[in-house]
């Protein structure tokens, strides 16, 4: 009897790999292995659930059982994944030895804290996933003072739900802009404008050194000499993926578990996708390129050939009070065409023959964002 194709980790890319592959085949034996319960839910809604007032158990689309059983899939829940041989295809989990076909690491990515001094420093909370965010709700639903360290996506994210919330937020972002590495200064600055405008206090070009008790609350000290009083200190100062068990087996790994175009790993019949994946030198930790990546990987496991090909692809900062939208590559732009009214901003990034290679529209002018995209789509395959 053929091995299972087994499937280390439960997050959106595993299950969608999961979904992708059972549409093409119902019966094909599928093995997923994860440290936590299994259930599926939507990851993205964790930037709203203090705003929308929700619970860890809100977010639950289906618990582990329900899934396993509606894909027909074998579920082994709480349960990690000690050793991977990649020369004998198996697997070691609680010291007993599971073969496999094919091996997918959907390992995900955990939050990254900074180095931090201080009595306090282990109290870092992090909000990377339904486990996390079920730890620390009490915790946060008590606060009313909340600091939250990185001003990139996912912190600017949660400060703006924070904010909404009713709790007083402090961002504290070693950059001089918010979102430094997605969005140019002339939309970061409306941004900030509209997050100071929510109540949040914003400390740029400086970060947290040390985090000491104080009495009740905790105190921050930065590294320009301020200290800032909270009740919770929350690290959202970007991903590190899960590498640790593919590095041990002897996967080329770099900042993720490097994979081609045919999402292959350096050893044969080893596969990698999601948050834990460098996709030919690139890391991408968007719900896009996961599910287009599932797509073809889906195919791959069942035998067919298939590619990644990746189209321009739209980020959606979730931001309700101040919406951004954006695709592209601004890495060689050498002219913004910009227009910016009462309602938002629509910027168009252009190259030196004036070749669209990227977009930016914010507030209002988000209606402009999909054929912004068509128009991209089309100038790169020009």
């Amino acid at each position: 009897m053929q091995a299972p194709i087994v499937i280390i980790g439960s997050g959106f890319a595993a299950y969608q790999l999961v979904k992708t592959v059972r549409r093409m085949d119902a019966h094909i034996p599928l093995q997923v292995f994860t440290a936590d319960d299994g259930a599926e839910y939507n990851k993205p809604d964790l930037s709203h659930v203090f705003s929308n007032k929700q619970t860890a158990q809100d977010l639950v689309v289906k618990n582990g059982e329900a899934f396993a059983q509606e894909h027909n899939i074998e579920l082994f829940a709480h349960t990690m994944i000690e050793h991977v041989d990649v020369q004998a295809q198996q697997v070691v989990a609680n010291g007993q030895t599971y073969p496999y076909s094919k091996l997918v690491f959907a390992t995900g990515a955990k939050a990254f804290v900074p180095p931090i001094s201080g009595d306090a420093a282990p109290e870092v909370i992090t909000l990377n996933s339904l486990q996390e965010y079920q730890l620390a709700e009490e915790q946060i639903s008590r606060a009313k003072r909340i600091l939250v360290m990185g001003g990139g996506l996912i912190g600017v994210e949660i400060a703006m739900d924070l904010a909404t919330s009713g709790k007083a937020v402090t961002v504290v972002e070693p950059n001089p802009r918010l979102l430094a590495n997605l969005i140019p200064e002339f939309v970061a600055l409306p941004l900030e404008n509209q997050l100071k405008q929510q109540g949040i206090q914003l400390a740029l070009e400086t970060g947290v050194v040390a985090i000491n008790h104080s009495d009740d609350s905790l105190v921050a000290s930065l590294s320009k000499g301020k200290e800032i009083e909270a009740d919770v200190v929350i690290s959202a100062a970007g991903l590190r993926a899960n590498t640790w068990l593919a590095k041990a087996c002897g996967l080329s790994v770099n900042k993720g578990i490097e994979v081609d175009a045919r999402l292959q790993t350096s050893a044969a019949n080893v596969f990698a996708l999601g948050d834990c994946a460098e996709i030919q030198g690139r890391m991408m930790p968007y719900l896009q390129p996961i599910v287009l990546s599932a797509n073809a990987l889906g195919k791959q496991l069942l035998g067919q050939e298939a590619e990644l090909k990746l189209p321009p692809m739209m980020v959606k900062v979730k931001t309700p009070s101040y919406p951004i939208q954006l695709a592209g590559d601004f890495s060689s732009v050498t002219n913004w065409s910009v227009q910016i009214s009462q309602t938002g901003i629509a910027a168009k990034a252009e190259d030196e023959n004036r070749r669209l290679m990227g977009f930016v529209v914010t507030g209002e002018q988000v209606t402009q964002a999909f054929p912004l995209l068509r128009e991209l789509s089309q100038a790169a395959q020009a």
